[in-house]
């Protein structure tokens, strides 16, 4: 997911709400601002309607939400919850922290039993945590109970693409999606067109020039452009970009999917079972273990594989300037002009990627670039999970007072109804509704969006999926992941070294966890260590070693993928 370092609030509603509240203030809205939408005119104000009456029992109420720092997230904050208070009289304020300040502030909450905000925006990579705390209110039960008489009969949970995210092995929807956004590839499209390199990539490496399929295609492609082309148009340029710094934002880097790209985990869909993509085996809904000797594969071949992988490219492909940059740092890198690829690139990036007047905007604001799906290591089998997707969810805790809950719920309805979801994707490209996806608005769009509308269109994105429900508790085990690949990276620990650790340390939390007997009986319970080779030996995660981690390049013409994709819907 986006994490931004730099703490930022932002008041939405001012605290002095309108004196009248209702259709002629849910009108004037829907006519200047709530356009467009899947829903016409009359159908959106009968929507407001539904709000405005709804509502009428908080009028007054000073609620507090909070959210991490993002594009989608502004406008909510800035636009759209004025316009909530406007329309319904509750005084509405919508923060916007740091995205590990609202794990924080959800945690204080969680462990004191008091209320911080009256509703969460946060990642859907918590529903293992959620579901296994209860302390979150599971929001089928709430819907058809306690809060039914605030749910928008509108409200449509099936045009979600994201549910199956936030969805607890208990079938119940334990949180909502509000945004999100995949972390695909992305490539010059304009410099993998020119003949001159299309001629010397084929003479150099046998196959041709376009979206890599492997990574051993991935890792060619970087070569060719950092050592064997080296400048375009007379500057510099590089096969790659990433980020390796230590910091937090180098756990992210890993635990969005890093692992199961390389092929770690088992197949499945949204996520790997018995084996996930962080390493962490399951038996039943109890998690067991992350260490191969326990059935686990953190630190399997396929792991340590691709940690390996993530160093060496960065050493030897990316600018030099890069291992020392977060993620944050840079994000704006590709947009500067002089990278070719990049393997690990979220498609929030996507409105500052296609300003007008950078570098990788033509004359007519058309990008050079485009988005494609990721590649896929030498351990990945078809039916596993290809990469990650963020999915920013409304979440409700049980600690907030009830009255206060229905009043927060009623605003979190609000900014993702049919009324504002269509706007409020143009404005920050994080779609959540399949309605959205296939409106005309995104079609007559979508050449100036490199990508995006093609791939939440294609029967591929389900692919990419957040971290699913075999993390038991996301805080405290994703803090492990960026202390230890940082020791690979400065070559204090070997990759192998790191990820021994890293699954010795979840394992550690795990026990912690079992003999708290705070998470019940899905809580973990972890195996008995014993010979590596036991697990190994059997189908599945942990996957042993492969003799050849470097198959064939593979690559595909982006525009016949793209083809490939229309002709299957």
């Amino acid at each position: 997911m986006i994490k931004k370092l730099v703490t930022a609030t932002a008041l939405a509603a001012l605290l002095a709400g309108p004196a009248v509240a209702g259709m002629d203030e849910a009108k004037k809205w829907v006519d200047s601002e709530f356009q467009p939408s899947t829903l016409s005119k009359e159908a959106q104000m009968k929507e407001m309607e539904w709000f405005v009456k709804a509502a009428q029992p908080f009028k007054g109420m000073e609620i507090k939400v909070v959210s991490e720092t993002i594009t989608t997230h502004e406008y909510e904050s800035k636009t759209l919850a004025k316009a909530f208070t406007e329309i319904t009289g509750i005084k509405l304020t919508h923060d916007l922290i740091g995205e590990g300040d609202v794990i924080e502030k959800l945690q204080t909450q969680m462990q004191s039993n008091k209320n911080i905000y009256d509703a969460y925006i946060n990642d859907s990579d918590l529903i293992g945590t959620h579901f296994r705390y209860q302390q979150a209110v599971p929001l089928t039960d709430w819907m058809g109970g306690e809060g039914k008489d605030v749910t928008n009969p509108g409200l449509d949970v099936n045009d979600f693409i994201g549910k199956s995210f936030t969805t607890g092995p208990d079938g119940k929807l334990y949180q909502i999606p509000d945004q999100q956004f995949a972390n695909l590839y992305w490539f010059r499209y304009d410099w993998f067109k020119k003949p001159e390199l299309r001629a010397k990539f084929k003479e150099l490496y046998g196959y041709e020039l376009g979206v890599p399929v492997n990574w051993s295609a991935y890792e060619d492609i970087a070569e060719f452009f950092t050592v064997k082309v080296k400048e375009i148009d007379g500057k510099k340029v590089y096969g790659h970009m990433d980020y390796g710094k230590k910091d937090p934002s180098l756990g992210w880097r890993f635990t969005d999917a890093w692992l199961s790209m390389a092929g770690a985990g088992d197949k499945g869909i949204p996520n790997g079972l018995p084996v996930d993509e962080w390493g962490i085996r399951v038996e039943g809904c109890r998690p067991v273990g992350s260490s191969v000797s326990r059935g686990g594969d953190t630190n399997g071949p396929a792991s340590v594989y691709a940690l390996t992988k993530y160093i060496d490219w960065l050493k030897k492909y990316a600018p030099p300037e890069a291992a020392g940059m977060t993620f944050s740092e840079a994000g704006p890198v590709p947009a500067q002009g002089a990278i070719a690829q990049q393997i690990f690139w979220y498609t929030a990036f996507t409105a500052d990627m296609a300003k007008p007047g950078t570098p990788v905007v033509d004359e007519k604001d058309n990008p050079k670039w485009r988005m494609a799906p990721s590649p896929h290591g030498p351990y990945w089998e078809e039916g596993m999970k290809l990469g990650y997707q963020d999915a920013g969810s409304w979440t409700l805790m049980k600690s907030t007072p009830v009255d206060r809950r229905k009043a927060a719920w009623l605003y979190a309805q609000f900014v993702i109804s049919k009324s504002v979801s269509l706007k409020k994707t143009h404005v920050g490209l994080t779609p959540i509704r399949e309605s959205d996806i296939w409106h005309a608005s995104f079609t007559e769009r979508a050449p100036k969006l490199g990508g995006l509308i093609e791939f939440y269109r294609s029967p591929a994105r389900v692919q990419w999926t957040p971290t699913g429900t075999n993390v038991p508790d996301y805080p405290k085990l994703a803090q492990l992941w960026w202390q230890n690949v940082a020791d690979a990276v400065t070559g204090d620990k070997t990759p192998q070294q790191a990820m021994d650790s890293l699954a010795e340390q979840q394992d550690k939390v795990m026990e912690r966890l079992e003999k708290s007997g705070i998470q019940g009986e899905c809580g973990p319970k972890l195996n008995k260590p014993q010979d590596p080779s036991y697990w190994l030996n059997l189908p599945g995660a942990p996957k042993p070693k492969l003799a050849n981690e470097k198959p064939k390049g593979e690559t595909i013409d982006y525009d016949e993928l793209v083809k490939s994709w229309t002709a299957k819907k």
